[in-house]
């Protein structure tokens, strides 16, 4: 197999993968985590006030609102390498 790797749009290039280990090595390692967490902090901000923002700004907000919270700012993560894209 020959390593190749994608542009993005900042011009620098991600590291090749081939197998998901290699992804999440990539994640862990920092090379997809450090351009993720600025777009993880806006879409999850945006996310948490669009579906839980009027029930914590009532006083209504649970334990599972806070959960629902933090699971929108893992969101921009989902994308980065879903499994149907995994090379065989």
């Amino acid at each position: 197999m020959t390593s190749q790797t994608t542009p993005v749009a900042s011009g620098t290039r991600c590291p090749p993968w081939s197998r998901p280990g290699d992804a999440i090595l990539l994640l862990t390692r920092g090379a997809t985590l450090r351009p993720c967490v600025p777009v993880a902090l806006v879409v999850g901000c945006v996310l948490s006030a669009i579906n839980e923002g009027a029930r914590i700004a009532i006083g209504h907000a649970e334990w599972t609102t806070w959960v629902q919270v933090g699971l929108n700012f893992v969101v921009p993560f989902l994308p980065a390498a879903p499994p149907w894209r995994w090379p065989a």
